[in-house]
Formats: structure tokens, C-alpha cells, sequence
């Protein structure tokens, strides 16, 4: 068997003459055709022009929109974290308490559905297993298995989670391999992050986020930093850029809680898409309490 799958990136970051200001723009690509670098001087020039003004604020929670870019940092965790076997065994956000996995529980809000499908337009990945190694998540006896769309939350409930034949068979569950892709979808979603501002009074525009660690699994609670570009939002507008922070969420919570979400559009995760996971596609979200927990003095 024998599959081709392009891979590629691009990212820029730009610096103010005096390194207090920063920002980052990058994406995923196939073949570099559809990258344009005299946009992506547009928009880090648009970004930079956005911390001509810097307000210092301290840690708390915000009222805070995510860009695809930073949804993404945060779904493949939530993905990454979806085993099988780590769930059947009480281990994880996924485990039943008493027992077995969460599979067809409620566990997100309604509207929103994720999913991996190998031939999804622009994120096409292998269309059957590919297993290098074995571990609780894949097997080397799997490969060549045949991969299809597969909804990991189906309408806000817990659908499936990464099994191979062997966890199939502990957990009474079909045989649903990790696909090389991943799609966040919430219904009702429309337009940009720079759309979903006009609603916020006080608050914050993230750009992405940066050395994400799981504090805890149980939960799946994350730490992490902001990353290039943290901006003031007043009355609907970008009115300065602030301080980076450490924050402390869980992907997961953060589906229950969002009061807003765009248009699903393709996406790059800073944090993962370099060297492991770099097809998502992913709506921004509008947070109303994100949870930043101390102030970071890193740029």
C-alpha cells in the first residue's frame, strides 16, 4: 500500500525596532502555491501597528477570543488525549467514573461536533492505518486498516475513541484508528476571530499559544503561555496589546463554556504543527472567562 502526503508550513514572526513588541503570523500548506508572502508582511505589519499601544494588566479571567490558531493548539490535546485503553482504565477526561469510557455522554455543548476524515478537502492524510510502533493508541498488527470519517463528539456527546483492535475488544467499542487530520465544527459558527471582537467590551484577542503541558488528565487541565501578540479589546475594537500570560484550562471545559464560535477554516497549531500534527481546521471561540492564571514577562 503506498500513499502520498505532502507537508508543509510557513511562519513569520516580526519584532518592533525596540523587541518590547512582537508578532507571529503561519499556516500549513502542501506545495507553497497558495502562500503569499506580501500578505503575511500585511498582516504581521497589521499586528505590530496593533501594540503601538501596551497596557499592562494583571492575571485573572477574560473575556477572551481565540483564533483558529489557538483552537487548534488546544484540540489536538484534546485529541491526543482521546486513548482507549487510558479511558477504559479510569485514567482520563474520557473515564466513566466507576468504570468503562464516556462514550455517548453529553460532554460538550450540543452544537459542536469533532471529527477526523482522510478525505477531507485540503487535509487529505492516509486513508488507512500507518503505525510505525505500538502503544495504547495504535498497533503495528493494524496497519493497512481502512480510515474513515469518524466523529470523535457527535452533537456535544462523546462519539468514539482512538482504538485498535486489541483496545476494540477490552472496551466493547468498534475499531476507530487515529487519522492524521482533525476538524472542529460547531454549528451556527460564523465569520473571523476579528468578527466575534464586535462583541466583546472588555477583553482580549489571543494570537496562539506556546509549551502547552496536562497538569491534570483527569480533567485534562493544561498549562501553557500566550505567545506573540496578546491584544486589548474595548468597545468591539483592538485598542493595544498586553502583556503575555501563563494560562490554566481544559480543552474540554472550554467546549462547554464558549459563548461564540466562526466559520470552521483551515488551521495551523504553533504549538504542535511543526514537526507532528499540522492538518486541523478549527473555528475561532469566544470565551467569556479564560482563565489566565499568573502574568508571564516573556515575549
Amino acid at each position: 500500500m503506498r500513499h502520498v502526503q505532502p507537508t508543509g508550513h510557513y511562519g513569520c514572526t516580526g519584532k518592533t525596532a525596540d523587541l518590547t513588541n512582537s508578532a507571529w503570523v503561519g499556516g500549513a500548506t502542501r506545495d507553497f502555491a497558495d502562500v503569499s508572502a506580501h500578505q503575511i508582511a500585511a498582516d504581521l505589519a497589521q499586528r505590530l501597528s496593533w501594540g503601538a499601544r501596551r497596557v499592562d494588566l494583571p492575571a485573572g479571567r477574560y473575556d477572551t477570543v481565540l483564533p483558529p490558531s489557538a483552537v487548534a493548539d488546544l484540540m489536538i490535546d484534546a485529541y491526543w488525549s482521546g486513548g482507549a485503553r487510558v479511558a477504559h482504565e479510569g485514567q482520563s477526561v474520557y473515564s466513566r467514573p466507576g468504570g468503562g469510557t464516556r462514550i455517548g455522554e453529553l460532554l460538550v455543548d450540543p452544537a459542536v461536533t469533532l471529527f477526523s476524515d482522510p478525505a477531507y478537502a485540503g487535509l487529505e492524510c492516509a486513508p488507512f492505518v500507518v503505525a510505525s510502533g505500538s502503544s495504547n493508541e495504535s498497533s503495528v498488527y493494524d496497519n493497512g486498516l481502512p480510515l474513515t470519517r469518524t466523529p470523535w463528539i457527535g452533537r456535544g456527546h462523546l462519539a468514539a475513541l482512538i482504538q485498535t483492535r486489541h483496545t476494540a475488544q477490552l472496551t466493547g467499542q468498534p475499531t476507530t484508528p487515529g487519522i492524521d487530520n482533525l476538524v472542529l465544527d460547531v454549528e451556527g459558527g460564523a465569520g473571523s476571530d476579528l468578527d466575534l471582537l464586535a462583541g466583546v467590551d472588555d477583553g482580549l484577542l489571543l494570537t496562539c499559544l506556546w509549551y502547552i503541558r496536562e497538569v491534570d488528565p483527569q480533567t485534562l487541565l493544561l498549562t501553557g503561555l500566550t505567545r506573540d501578540g496578546v491584544y486589548r479589546v474595548e468597545g468591539g475594537e483592538i485598542t493595544g496589546a498586553v502583556n503575555n500570560f501563563r494560562f490554566n484550562e481544559s480543552p474540554v471545559d472550554l467546549l462547554r463554556r464558549f459563548t461564540a464560535a466562526g466559520a470552521t477554516v483551515p488551521s495551523f497549531s504553533r504549538e504542535w504543527g511543526d514537526d507532528y500534527f499540522s492538518r486541523t481546521a478549527t473555528p475561532a471561540l469566544r470565551i467569556p472567562d479564560f482563565n489566565m492564571s499568573s502574568v508571564s514577562q516573556a515575549l
